[in-house]
């Protein structure tokens, strides 16, 4: 559909540029106006809505053949082949999406302004699919190892520094050397100790998705990441007429970068206080391995400001990480639930941890329940319609 209109235009200007009226100036081609960022949005969030109902019927149809428990266990693998499958029918083999034939938009080469080729396509659904899921699977190991040999080396500096502390009475000039040594370790263990208490927020890309949304709200340019990547953008397949204005969203772009930097400078400002609290205590080797985790408690809880830029969980997680209430481990938890198959969550098959309520009346583990609702919000059991903030942990 597209294709023919593109070809229409062109095939129309080329016969312009024949006929005897135009032979003496030549016509200039029509190329059709770039979308803007309303209809970007538009076209993205009813092709979430299609490949999110394709999901809840996937993971229906694995319900039935292999049960609950493995459709739980690999909704997000669904959910990846389901996306996969939807884009491969429409955008790898030359179609337009759903929501782009809903929008009236086509996507192009940003360098050569023709229809994108099939290495584009194929990259720009396997970067906007296979890679997140990828960096999901390596970023936790990844982290672990980092903050484990951090640990190691903030350990092993904080030994050195009380063996230099001892024996740095001896002369003078040993004292002056110990104080330089000092205020290198110092410098070394603040860096160290920074990078450990927020390794997260550094290795997470969500402050590149937050900016990358900036700009296309400023630009009306590549909506996702992986369409800057390739270089693909959207163009209208109808003609704009001069008169007709096309609103954008640079309102929300500006918005965006003021809570960025209002972030940072907080972010800036507590990195600051905390290093001048540290430099104007004087601390003992025991005294300064603790004031160093209280430092780091402090900065984990002031972290919490500094959260990326993302939409927020439809239900936040428990604080702890372990169970409250398990039932395996502690049967007189909560009582009241009989005794036998009653006391066993129907969506993991294994005794209540944290068992929740939902409106229906069924009991679930809080984070099967959890995962399921950010899946399909209804109830697993009876299909009755369940929303996150009605789900109500039950106690003894």
């Amino acid at each position: 559909m597209a294709d023919d209109s593109l070809k229409q235009s062109s095939s129309s200007s080329s016969s312009q540029s024949q006929s005897p009226s135009t032979s003496t100036s030549a016509p200039t081609a029509h190329f059709y106006p770039f979308a803007t960022s309303p209809d970007i949005i538009r076209s993205h969030e009813k092709d979430g809505f299609i490949t999110s109902t394709l999901t809840n019927q996937a993971q229906s149809i694995i319900r039935s053949l292999k049960g609950a428990r493995y459709a739980h266990a690999h909704s997000e693998t669904i959910k990846n082949l389901t996306e996969i499958l939807y884009f491969s029918l429409t955008t790898l083999i030359g179609n337009r999406t759903l929501g782009e034939e809903y929008c009236d938009i086509v996507q192009l080469e940003d360098d050569t302004l023709q229809l994108p080729s099939i290495g584009r396509r194929a990259g720009y659904i396997l970067s906007s699919i296979l890679l997140p899921w990828i960096l999901g699977r390596i970023l936790p190991s990844l982290r672990q190892k980092i903050r484990a040999k951090l640990e190691r080396s903030i350990a092993r500096k904080h030994a050195k520094a009380a063996m230099q502390n001892g024996a740095s009475r001896m002369t003078s000039l040993k004292d002056r050397a110990s104080k330089t040594t000092k205020s290198r370790f110092l410098t070394t263990l603040r860096l160290q100790t920074y990078i450990l208490e927020h390794l997260d927020s550094l290795t997470s890309l969500s402050p590149i998705y937050a900016l990358s949304l900036a700009t296309f709200y400023f630009t009306g340019a590549y909506y996702h990441l992986s369409k800057r990547l390739w270089g693909l953008r959207y163009v209208f397949t109808k003609r704009i007429e001069e008169s007709e204005q096309r609103v954008g969203y640079e309102v929300l772009g500006v918005l965006l970068v003021l809570q960025m930097t209002v972030q940072g400078i907080i972010h800036i400002r507590q990195t600051i206080a905390s290093m001048q609290r540290e430099v104007e205590v004087e601390p003992e080797s025991s005294a300064s391995t603790s004031g160093l985790r209280q430092s780091a408690d402090e900065r984990s809880k002031q972290d919490k400001l500094l959260s990326s830029v993302q939409h927020p969980p439809s239900i936040p997680a428990l604080p702890a990480s372990t169970p409250r209430y398990d039932l395996s481990t502690d049967p007189a938890a909560v009582p009241w639930i009989p005794a036998g198959q009653q006391r066993k969550c129907t969506l993991c098959l294994e005794l209540f941890k944290d068992p929740s309520v939902t409106t229906c009346g069924h009991v679930f583990c809080w984070t099967c329940i959890r995962d399921w609702v950010r899946e399909k919000p209804e109830c697993p059991l009876c299909r009755q319609e369940v929303l996150a903030s009605k789900i109500l942990p039950v106690r003894g």
